[in-house]
């Protein structure tokens, strides 16, 4: 007698299971999320006891010592890792379709490739679309081996006979499981491809990286347990039109979550941007209103980035607010301090910031450099072109204490700064043999600040 097939739908974005169709998943709340998914029922398998196989060890007899990362001859990398790829992990690789997620795992195989051997599955391309895009990138190694194939069991089985020491997937939204009757990209897929990979890697020490696409929203295909199962979780982030990308960790289980590489896009592939603080401000307009200086700390690496802001007369009832790069809800809320509290009327202007390279400044001791960039083009008096403004406003129209300031003003003078403006509580903060050739101007409100930029 025939199986029976079962229709069952699953909510893409949690994994929730229904027996009929919702529009709205009952577990998340999400809309249009529930897929039909078709199984066939296995008999159950009878669960054999295996307690006394399992064997627990205390914490202090695990050995740790030995713990191996491969370094991917590229520092800003190595940096988003943590110091590298640990042995046995599984690492997640996502972004926008075009960033540049290929091109990278690409050229680290020349690195990687002089001492380790690569197995680079590929469901998306050909082999002889990965060796011209190969040849492009100057990538030669003998170490490097291609796999065109989408079956995950029969790719493990592969990787158990040969045992490579890196494997690439790209992308685990084509992998598919055969016993499973729903296309590749579907939740169950995307979840048992991935969590076979994890057993394989884990099970032989062989670190994994997936490449992952995006959706629309910006976040992974595929259910939320995806980022749960990976060991690491990098995005790919930048802007189509500029050559400028961002490397973020979102989850890191071997390193810090706080670190950003950068990488710039050439024709011959990505390039390290070593110095992205000189990158971001480079081309600053002289003795031009409205632009100002800040500094953002990205894990342990302060980062200056160029405020722009742009005040004019508005021609309508409502004036207009508009932020790139930075929040648009703090935005409208320094504009109402700057007001309330410091005697700057913006209610009958149009207000834009904008945040030059693509960087987004999500930090509260950006807010200084925001508002004193609004000031200045409100006034029409630029700000000194060699001053940095570092603090946080409160809603009393306070500057509040701000933490890594010497690192931020020791970046500020190797960079050739004059001048930097800080709140008046973190000239305690600084170290007794702290010695600068740079003026250190602590301020108690916006006003002072902004006297102290001109």
């Amino acid at each position: 007698m025939a199986l029976k097939t079962k229709s069952l739908y699953i909510c893409n974005e949690c994994g929730h299971e229904s027996a009929k169709w919702y529009g709205c998943c009952p577990a998340c709340g999400e809309w249009n999320t529930m897929e039909e998914e078709i199984r066939t029922p296995q008999q159950q398998k009878a669960i054999k006891s295996a307690g006394a196989n399992l064997i627990a060890q205390t914490v202090n007899d695990i050995d740790a010592d030995d713990e191996i990362r491969f370094k991917t001859g590229m520092a800003e990398l190595d940096r988003v890792l943590g110091g590298g790829i640990v042995k046995g992990s599984l690492v997640l690789l996502s972004g926008d379709p075009g960033i540049g997620k290929s091109t990278i795992l690409l050229q680290i195989c020349e690195y990687i490739g002089k001492k380790f051997r690569i197995l680079y599955v590929s469901g998306e391309e050909s082999a002889r679309q990965i060796k011209l895009r190969a040849n492009r990138l100057g990538v030669t190694t003998e170490n490097l081996f291609i796999m065109c194939h989408t079956d995950v069991e029969r790719i493990i089985e592969y990787v158990k006979s040969d045992k490579p020491d890196l494997v690439i997937v790209d992308s685990i939204q084509t992998m598919n499981v055969s016993e499973i009757n729903s296309s590749p990209g579907s939740v169950t897929q995307v979840r048992e491809s991935t969590n076979l990979f994890m057993h394989c890697a884990k099970g032989l020490g062989i670190p994994t990286i997936l490449v992952g696409h995006v959706n629309k929203d910006g976040n992974i295909a595929g259910p939320k347990v995806l980022e749960h199962i990976v060991d690491c979780v990098l995005y790919f982030e930048g802007e189509r039109h500029l050559s400028y990308r961002i490397l973020r960790a979102v989850k890191n289980r071997f390193g810090s979550t706080n670190e950003i590489g950068v990488f710039e896009m050439l024709e011959k592939g990505l390039v390290e941007v070593i110095n992205p603080s000189l990158m971001l401000i480079s081309g600053k307009p002289k003795n031009t209103a409205g632009t100002c200086i800040a500094c953002v700390m990205e894990g342990s690496r302060p980062i200056l980035a160029e405020v722009q802001g742009l005040v004019a007369s508005s021609n309508y009832g409502n004036a207009r607010r508009m932020s790139t790069g930075f929040d648009y809800n703090r935005m409208s809320m320094l504009l109402a301090v700057l007001e309330k509290r410091s005697g700057y009327f913006f209610s009958n202007c149009d207000a834009y910031i904008n945040v030059v390279g693509g960087l987004r400044l999500d930090e509260p001791a950006t807010d200084l450099s925001v508002a004193l960039a609004l000031i200045s083009s409100l006034k029409d008096v630029p700000i000194r072109d060699d001053t940095l403004a570092i603090g946080e406003i409160g809603l009393g129209g306070e500057l509040r204490a701000v933490s890594f300031c010497e690192q931020r003003v020791k970046e500020a003078e190797r960079l050739g700064f004059a001048r930097c403006i800080i709140p008046n509580h973190n000239l305690k903060t600084f170290s007794e043999g702290f010695k600068g050739n740079i003026e250190i101007v602590g301020a108690r409100n916006v006003n002072e600040a902004f006297n102290a930029s001109v």
